[in-house]
């Protein structure tokens, strides 16, 4: 039996006595009415799932239209309740909570369903963004789902909706100081996807309790006394850590159970923050404390408001134990995150404008046109890191997750600072910008307006927002310098068949390639995934673009290939070059005579001839004819810098030397070079060692070579 909304209304009242009663009833019987007939996994029926929802948001003392969200946060999606029903009955602000749950559910499906994790994870950043009550209702929905997860039959569906609790909803819960829940969310995870490994540490834990009830009140009791002493009051709670916890902790100090001896934490809370250094004083003077144990986040809060003293000591009895100082208002915070800010007689103060600078950050991604995936790898990335605390020349203090280096602080500080660092000065030293920064250190920035940010960059910083503005700046730029060789190869292509090249023709054929913009198309083409020739064909298509007509000897010549002399009778024989030495005029050649396909032209040193020393009867004396001022192709294999400008600079050499590029291929791509084949149209051979030449003084080139056995 649900019953009535006087439970819920009674525990509203114990924090906020001017609660809108009528209005929470009117919402519960909407609810009830709306989810009537619907049943859970469990057999109960659905709306037990809406109020578990509504008392949990009510533990953390939340305001009347988050409640009357959680009442009805399925009713749109499973119900067909209309927001504008809700907003004529509960005010926009509650219709447009419940907007914000439900769209989380209303994703196409995607192609996989590591995509559609992506997209709904984006989708949820979107809508806290804009009111984070969205994400408070959102997580105690997960809580309560977690708590029922063993009605769900499929072992698979259960180990995902752990596996994304774990990977979601908990760091999210943390970072915005939801311990209470985060802690929930993480065990009931865990006893899902390591049952055996936790029920092992639960035992472990049985034993410890039973071997020494009395030891964790004992503890307490002589701590608080210790603090009474010099005139503190206190309270003193001590507990046993979760299984996760202690899991998390043996698996990074790679330590076993019985190695941990610091399961046991005790909360002191204090009237002050006075008090709380006075309280770590007088514990230190008189206990041993474990060294590198001590954190101070009241000077230095975490990013999610986190305020608290954390302490190891060796405490009585010899046991070691944690800490952790504050006062009443810091474990409010502590235990509810943001929903500790609300203040009930001045609502627009609360939490509706409250904006949380850690996910301003990530919603700024998705304005950088990165995937949902890519957007969700870089933002887990975010949520795992611990902290460090960095300060700026001007003395602003900076969070950074645990390993960041100085250009993931440039682009913390500001996109554009990123965008145009060349060095840092850490401390007053200079050093390298891939260093990782640690707590306490002073960075400062040294940019030039003219600097771009380089590829490289991407293989060591850490944070989501360098990556991601990285990467944009990478993919605008090798989309740039593609795009102009594309157009290129094109407006080449067209003037070789006599074809007027305009834009506007090009434009409306893009639909055809199934493109938007030119731009794309030239990109396509000079990237060597289209060829300029389909693209000639689909304006023209009578025209004959066919690349395998034969060059014959003594016949007459066309632009694109070399007229030889084959000594004998081999008059109208069919004539290729060579694709795995691409010879060229001036250079000392053979033909080898293949049936059916003709003769075969190779430069003499070519490795591909030793195949025929076994057949010297289809060797063929082959020379160039006197005119060879006609372009020929050859192909230099090339490795590139991998930085912005440099393939159009060697595209600018190239044309300069009055060679022409005819094709592009990429071969291979890492951090620091790319490895390119290029198809040049050269006069002959000392043309080519000219152009070679050249390019073995850019700046850009790392080696440059004739590509053999392409």
């Amino acid at each position: 039996m649900i019953g009535t909304a006087n439970p819920l209304i009674d525990r509203m009242r114990v924090y906020d006595p001017h609660v809108d009663g009528e209005r929470l009833e009117r919402a519960f019987e909407l609810g009830k009415t709306a989810h009537a007939g619907q049943l859970r996994a469990s057999g109960e029926p659905y709306f037990t799932h809406p109020v578990a929802v509504a008392n949990l948001l009510i533990d953390m003392r939340l305001d009347v239209d988050t409640v009357i969200t959680a009442l009805l946060h399925d009713t749109v999606e499973d119900c067909g309740v209309k927001l504008a029903t809700l907003a004529e009955q509960f005010g926009d602000d509650v219709a447009q909570l419940v907007d914000g749950v439900t769209k989380l559910s209303r994703i196409a499906i995607q192609s996989s369903p590591s995509s559609a994790q992506a997209e709904n994870f984006r989708k949820l950043l979107l809508a806290m963004s804009e009111d984070v009550r969205v994400l408070l209702v959102k997580l105690a929905d997960r809580t309560h789902n977690m708590r029922t997860l063993s009605f769900i039959r499929k072992e698979e569906k259960r180990q995902r909706i752990a596996r994304e609790t774990m990977d979601i909803f908990a760091p999210l819960a943390e970072r915005i100081g939801v311990t209470s829940l985060q802690s929930e969310l993480e065990d009931t995870a865990f006893e899902v996807l390591d049952a055996e490994m936790r029920q092992g540490i639960i035992n472990r834990l049985d034993f410890m309790v039973s071997e020494s009830e009395i030891l964790i009140p004992m503890i307490s009791v002589e701590l608080q006394s210790k603090l009474e002493h010099i005139g503190i009051e206190s309270s003193v709670n001590g507990r046993m850590k979760t299984p996760y916890s202690i899991w998390t902790k043996m698996q990074r100090k790679k330590v076993s159970m019985d190695q941990l001896a610091d399961i046991m934490a005790f909360r002191v809370l204090v009237p002050d923050v006075s008090d709380c250094y006075r309280a770590l004083g007088q514990l230190h003077l008189n206990y041993p404390t474990v060294m590198g144990r001590f954190k101070d986040y009241i000077s230095t809060p975490k990013r999610n408001g986190y305020q608290s003293l954390h302490t190891g000591v060796i405490g009585p009895e010899n046991h070691k134990i944690e800490v952790q100082i504050r006062t009443p208002e810091m474990h409010n915070i502590a235990e509810h995150g943001v929903a500790a800010h609300w203040k009930y007689k001045d609502p627009i103060q609360g939490i509706n404008t409250l904006k949380i600078k850690w996910i301003q950050e990530l919603v700024s991604i998705l304005d950088e046109e990165a995937g949902a995936d890519e957007f969700f790898e870089h933002t887990k990335l975010d949520l795992y890191k611990d902290q460090v605390f960095c300060f700026t020349p001007r003395g602003d203090l900076i969070a950074m997750p645990k390993g960041a280096t100085a250009v993931d602080f440039a682009f913390a500080v500001h996109t554009k600072i990123g965008e145009t660092c060349v060095g840092v000065r850490i401390n007053g030293k200079t050093r390298q910008l891939a260093t990782e920064l640690e707590n306490g250190d002073q960075i400062e920035i040294l940019t030039e307006t003219n600097a771009k940010p380089k590829a490289e960059w991407e293989s060591f910083v850490l944070t989501g927002r360098a990556k991601s503005a990285i990467r944009r700046f990478i993919r605008a730029q090798r989309a740039f310098e593609f795009s102009r060789i594309g157009k290129a190869l094109i407006q080449k292509i067209f003037r070789e068949h006599n074809k007027s090249f305009r834009s506007r023709s090009l434009e409306r054929a893009l639909g055809a390639f199934g493109l938007t913009k030119l731009e794309e198309l030239f990109v396509l083409v000079g990237e060597d995934r289209l060829s300029p020739r389909k693209v000639l064909e689909k304006l023209h298509p009578d025209t004959v673009t066919d690349e395998s007509v034969p060059v014959r000897s003594n016949a007459t010549r066309n632009n694109n290939k070399p007229s030889l002399t084959i000594r004998g009778d081999n008059s109208g024989t069919a004539v290729t070059m060579a694709r795995c030495c691409h010879p060229l005029p001036g250079e000392s050649i053979v033909g080898i005579f293949t049936t059916g396909k003709g003769v075969t032209v190779h430069t003499i040193g070519c490795a591909t001839l030793s195949k025929f020393n076994d057949t010297p009867e289809l060797w063929l004396d082959v020379d160039w004819e006197g005119d060879t001022t006609r372009m020929v192709n050859g192909r230099l294999n090339t490795v590139l810098s991998n930085e912005p400008g440099s393939l159009a600079s060697v595209a600018t050499v190239i044309s300069q030397q009055g060679g022409n590029i005819s094709n592009i291929q990429l071969s291979d791509r890492n951090p620091d070079f790319f490895h390119i084949l290029l198809d040049l149209e050269v006069k002959d051979v000392e043309h080519m060692r000219t152009i070679i030449a050249v390019l073995q003084t850019n700046k850009y080139v790392e080696s440059v070579e004739r590509a053999a056995n392409a």
